[in-house]
């Protein structure tokens, strides 16, 4: 009875974050608390338990990030970056977003992907208030680049680091296995913003020349700071980037990384702490005990195991199973905890099933299926939910629909060029 309690609850708690009948934040917090009262979450299971509780990892990375570029956007940095970037598309609205995606792809796979929009979207937000364009549809595809972007690395995406150390891979591993396909799939995303966002294209000449004419320089507000916040930055991502061998996870890197650079800068707290997005840490607070709820009462993992019980022993089979299924489960719980759940159970059937290229390729399924499938809807990963707060908090909400309406497409067209990838590579060429 209270397994169907909470699968009502959970239910009806991303009914009305979907509908956005009321704020996101408020229908996590009411979901995490009928959790509580039917019993499936207590103070242990949800803020101790690895397994079921809050992700403090993820959360104090976002808040650790959010500090730095607080200090950062002190320096003016991020206007220079938007004339700089408008200067080299000249002013030309898809060129601006390709760059922008470009840009936002490869910084989620050398840093992560969360990292990567708060850095890019003060830059777009910029670029769009001068040359009078629309953010939503940029704020949108930088979200989607990032989650594509991400996948090609171990650090990338926060899914690959639970895959990594479930299955002791490597970054070579990530990077061998995955950046290939991403490649592909970056050009074809490319291609479906400009069908998806074309009418959103506007080219105001006025604007345009105003911005030729503007010095980037000029917008470096204190070299000193931007030394030293440089210096802090390339430190955290050498942090990220060697964090297994460190044996220290990247949300301390994060936090280490802030606490450095608010004590060298003399920023004073109020200003870097506005940039934090309080309403987005909480959202995700309260996401995790509701999926964690569902983790303690058996549920994913019910699922899970009936899915690849009826698979047995067909890798291909299950390979698109997981790769499919992790796109469809990705878009409707976050694609961290379904990541965690899952893991073990792909352990079970690798190890099951010996050291065969078939059956270590299941490994791949699961990591382009949940990173890929975090493109579907604006709660399935957490670059997304970061950007949602970063817009709103700007002017421009982006509801939940609009987000998913194309990130729908998108989840599907590229999942389904990565199974071709994933055939080709493992089945039929291998």
């Amino acid at each position: 009875m209270t397994t169907t309690l909470v699968i009502v609850a959970f239910i009806g708690a991303y009914v009305l974050i979907a509908t956005e009948r009321i704020h996101r934040v408020a229908a996590a917090l009411w979901g995490a608390s009928i959790m509580v009262l039917l019993g499936a979450v207590d103070a242990h299971s949800g803020f101790f338990s690895e397994e079921t509780g809050v992700d403090w990892n993820v959360i104090f990375l976002l808040l650790g990030m959010m500090i730095i570029v607080g200090v950062i956007k002190q320096t003016g940095v991020f206007e220079y970056l938007a004339i700089w970037a408008a200067k080299r598309a000249r002013g030309r609205p898809f060129r601006v977003m390709v760059m922008l995606i470009l840009i936002t792809a490869i910084a989620s796979a050398l840093l992560d992907n969360v990292t990567a929009v708060l850095l890019i979207a003060p830059v777009t937000l910029l670029v769009c208030e001068r040359l009078g364009l629309d953010p939503i549809p940029f704020l949108i595809a930088e979200a989607m680049a990032s989650n594509i972007g991400g996948t090609a690395t171990l650090i990338g995406d926060p899914p690959n680091i639970i895959i990594s150390s479930k299955a002791n891979l490597t970054f070579n591993d990530f990077l061998i296995n995955l950046a290939p396909i991403v490649v592909v799939l970056l050009v074809v995303f490319i291609g479906l913003c400009w069908l998806m966002f074309r009418s959103a294209m506007t080219y105001d000449e006025e604007r345009v020349a105003a911005m030729m004419e503007l010095e980037e320089r000029e917008a470096i507000r204190d070299t000193r700071l931007l030394a030293r916040s440089m210096i802090v930055l390339v430190l955290v991502m050498l942090g990220f980037v060697l964090h297994s061998a460190l044996h220290v996870e990247p949300s301390l890197v994060a936090m280490l990384g802030a606490g450095l650079l608010v004590a060298w800068s003399g920023v004073e707290p109020e200003e870097y702490l506005a940039e934090v997005e309080w309403p987005t840490l909480v959202f995700f607070m309260g996401l995790f005990i509701m999926v964690g709820a569902l983790v303690h009462e058996g549920v994913i993992e019910s699922l899970g195991k009936s899915a690849t019980e009826a698979i047995g022993d067909h890798y291909l089979l299950a390979g698109m199973g997981l790769l499919f299924g992790s796109g469809i489960a990705s878009g409707i719980v976050d694609n961290i905890p379904y990541v965690a759940t899952m893991a073990p159970l792909v352990g079970d059937l690798v190890r099951e099933g010996g050291d065969g290229a078939g059956v270590q390729s299941l490994w791949w399924a699961l990591a382009l299926g949940a990173d890929l499938g975090g493109n579907a809807t604006a709660v399935g990963a957490s670059a997304n939910v970061v950007i949602l707060g970063i817009a709103a908090r700007n002017g421009h909400p982006i509801s939940f629909w609009r987000f998913t309406k194309y990130g729908m497409i998108v989840a599907t067209v590229t999942i389904s060029v990565a199974a071709v990838y994933y055939w080709a590579r493992y089945f039929a060429l291998a």
